[in-house]
């Protein structure tokens, strides 16, 4: 066998080993088009856990109440029409009151021996003598819940704490709020009453205030008391998520209400109310309120999956 056959015999083998036949490039094709038709049902499963998830909305509270702000249609209820103590979402109530009577927000006002709770005991930072600003005091009063700071605003209403308490159950009447009874503008009272369906109209009228959306939105704020600057922060931990969006907050604690939160926010590009009353655990409002967020931002996601 010369030398030249031989190198001939050579490049065939050669042209055998690396070119690849025809079936297996077939196989590798097909490979790489199953995985880009994978996609799909990737989607699917996300579509059914969305829906899974809608379907079983799971609120600990003991009443609670989702409303689209923007439709009025109501997203979820559970026990809304429940009449029970609301604590500290008084407060709102409150400030509505305190500003519908268009005060001097700049006028210094003074914390009285007529603030100090004797009913719960609760601690407060501003001692009898206090000095601010009525606008600091509304502020605190909404923001910390300061309820020295709330009894403080009704006790400089033009006739007094009692005119005042009148006024806030003038003022729900006029809202149309019938579960919905004041005995004090703090909330420190179990006599302090409402329903979720009343709340979130309440909500919703506190909501068209500018300094009441600024004041319970606000995550901390520094003020002087005798000389010294202290810091109060929000009672609501959710305002600082970067995942919410909250136009209104007002938290409530007493024992015989429970764990209180009341929200307007924004669910899904919606202004949306969420009322959750006598929740137990520290962290149970806080929960419900982000389960019901992940369950509307699921229904919209099932919603626009189904239309595609």
């Amino acid at each position: 066998m010369t030398k030249a056959t031989i190198y001939l015999l050579a490049l065939f083998a050669l042209s055998v080993v690396f070119v690849p036949n025809s079936a297996e490039a077939g196989q590798r094709t097909a490979t790489i088009k199953k995985h880009k038709h994978a996609r799909p049902h990737a989607k699917k499963r996300v579509s059914q856990a969305a829906m899974q998830e809608t379907a079983n909305l799971m609120v600990q509270s003991a009443s609670a109440l989702v409303l689209d702000q923007s439709t009025g249609a109501v997203l979820f209820e559970k026990n809304a029409g429940a009449v029970l103590p609301i604590a500290s979402i008084t407060k709102l109530m409150t400030a509505m009151v305190a500003l519908d009577a268009s005060p001097n927000l700049d006028e210094t006002l003074i914390i009285g021996e007529d603030d100090v709770d004797f009913l719960k005991g609760t601690h407060s930072r501003l001692k009898v003598g206090t000095q601010l600003t009525r606008e600091e005091m509304l502020r605190l009063a909404l923001m910390s819940s300061e309820n020295r700071a709330a009894s403080c605003l009704s006790s400089h209403y033009p006739g007094g704490r009692a005119a005042f308490i009148l006024a806030m159950n003038r003022k729900a009447q006029e809202l149309g709020l019938q579960d919905t009874q004041f005995s004090d503008p703090t909330g420190l009272t179990a006599a302090n009453v409402s329903s979720a369906r009343d709340l979130v109209k309440m909500v919703a009228a506190a909501h068209q205030y500018p300094l009441i959306r600024d004041f319970t939105t606000t995550s901390e704020y520094e003020v002087r008391i005798a000389g010294r600057t202290q810091a109060f922060h929000n009672t609501n931990s959710l305002v600082k998520s970067a995942s919410w969006d909250i136009g209104l907050s007002k938290t409530g604690y007493i024992s015989e209400a429970g764990k209180c939160l009341v929200m307007q926010a924004w669910l899904n590009n919606k202004p949306t109310i969420i009322v959750l009353l006598d929740s137990l655990g520290k962290m149970t409002r806080i929960g419900d309120a982000n389960r019901i967020k992940r369950w509307v931002e699921s229904a919209a996601l099932t919603q626009r999956t189904s239309a595609g």
